[in-house]
Formats: structure tokens, sequence, C-alpha cells
């Protein structure tokens, strides 16, 4: 599957506004909780929870999920962020909201830079990001 990168730089430049709107802190629906990044966003295709849910594999951010996390219930949470390949799933158990949206705005600004020198077309076969892990124990 092919994406426009226009279309891609879009999707990313309107996720990176919304941020930097507040878009996050001012939740139009489940005001009951905290409000998760790029699920609670028109980003996502299952944004508005009254629709038929679709594949997160329709998300044009699926193409930054490493091929062993797109399965998850929620992939996008499994983006490596930075350098210290942290996602919003760690981020979510260790971070404040700053620091997630920190981390968040700094890679859709990295990621946005790095689109725009790169070539017309962005395969989600070829876009591959390799990630190394480590095992946490809590015993």
């Amino acid at each position: 599957m092919l994406l426009n990168r226009q279309k891609l730089l879009e999707t990313l430049r309107g996720e990176l506004a919304f941020i930097e709107s507040g878009g996050y802190r001012k939740p139009g629906h489940a005001q009951w909780r905290a409000q998760f990044m790029f699920e609670d966003s028109p980003t996502c295709p299952n944004g508005d929870p009254a629709k038929a849910r679709k594949p997160c594999s329709e998300c044009p951010l699926i193409a930054f999920v490493p091929d062993d996390q797109r399965k998850k219930v929620t992939p996008c949470r499994y983006i490596p962020l930075n350098a210290a390949d942290e996602t919003l799933d760690s981020l979510y158990r260790t971070g404040t909201q700053e620091e997630v949206e920190a981390a968040a705005v700094g890679w859709l600004k990295a990621t946005i830079d790095r689109l725009q020198r790169e070539g017309e077309e962005v395969s989600l076969e070829i876009v591959t990001v390799h990630v190394k892990g480590k095992a946490i124990s809590f015993d």
C-alpha cells in the first residue's frame, strides 16, 4: 500500500497543530478520562465513538508502527518517538502529560522534516522501524 507523501505530511501537520493548539487538553468527548495521544485526535479513524470501528491499518500512522506491534489493540501507542525508543505506551506509564506531549511533538516535527526531504511516495512495506527492546520484570 502506497501513501502519498503529501497526504501523510498533511496528516502529521494536522496532528502537530492539534497538539500545539491544546487539543488534548480540551477534550471534545470522554471528558471524564485523560486523552490519549493520536487516539483522541482527528487523525484516528476511530476518533468518533458513535461510528463503527475501523481497522487501525486504515490509519496513516500505522506506517510508523514496528511490524511486531501492528496487531496490538492500539498500535499507534508503540511508535518509537525518540532515540531512547520511548513510545506512548511507555510514557503513559512513566511520564507526565507534558512529557508525553513533548515527545509526540518532537517526533512529529522530526518526522515531518524527514518526509519533506524524502521522495514522493512512502510505502508501508518500506517504512519499517526496528526497535531494540528491553524486558523489564516487576517481581
